[in-house]
């Protein structure tokens, strides 16, 4: 299996997938890519998916791959190449999944110019293609290794509601700042839990 546990870091999970496109379309897909970047709606479901922490796609021309010296082999390719690269909670097939569910017609408008894309539905294909163009990493860097995102979304509301009570303590009586501290606890209280690598995330 390609997705082995080289691609997970604590609870985040990073996937590179890198498919050809055929060099007279690349265009097209560059006109797409500027469309999108004017036009926040066209990536707000994207957005929505609250386990991805962010997904990005680049167009990579067949002349612009890196010759770093003689040891390495001149390549002569035929196709322009796309560059997938994501991290995300959750396993390989849920994200694969929720992508597939929720963005179907965004997925084809970007790969539907990649070599033998079969489309995002129906799904068994659109995995198999994904996880056969998936290239495995060693290593990348997670900042929060032990959180997901809904975890620092949580740690930024607590910070939050804890500051606006410290600004306002000040001004309370004793009686009033516990009344108000139970409060600030009621209001955080979906918020609290125990950060912490999970148990080893399965790949499928």
């Amino acid at each position: 299996m390609r997705d082995r546990v080289v691609n997970i870091n604590g609870k985040t999970y990073a996937i590179n997938v890198i498919t050809p496109i055929k060099p007279w379309t690349t265009f097209v897909q560059k006109a797409l890519f500027w469309f999108v970047g004017i036009w926040p709606k066209a990536t707000e479901r994207l957005v929505n998916l609250s386990f991805i922490h962010f997904a990005r796609w680049v167009i990579i021309r067949k002349g612009e791959f890196p010759h770093l010296g003689e040891d390495q082999p001149r390549e002569e390719l035929n196709y322009d190449y796309l560059l997938f690269n994501s991290n995300f909670n959750g396993t390989w097939v849920q994200y694969i999944d929720a992508f597939s569910d929720v963005l179907p017609d965004g997925l084809n408008s970007i790969w539907n110019w990649s070599v033998k894309f079969p489309g995002s539905r129906p799904e068994a294909p659109f995995i198999d293609y994904i996880r056969h163009n998936q290239l495995d990493v060693e290593y990348f860097y997670n900042a929060y290794p032990g959180a997901a995102v809904n975890d620092i979304k949580a740690a930024k509301n607590i910070m939050a509601q804890t500051g606006k009570l410290a600004d306002e303590a000040a001004d309370m009586l004793p009686d009033d700042f516990l009344k108000a501290y139970h409060k600030m606890l009621l209001t955080v209280q979906k918020d609290l839990g125990r950060l912490g690598v999970s148990p080893e995330p399965s790949t499928d």
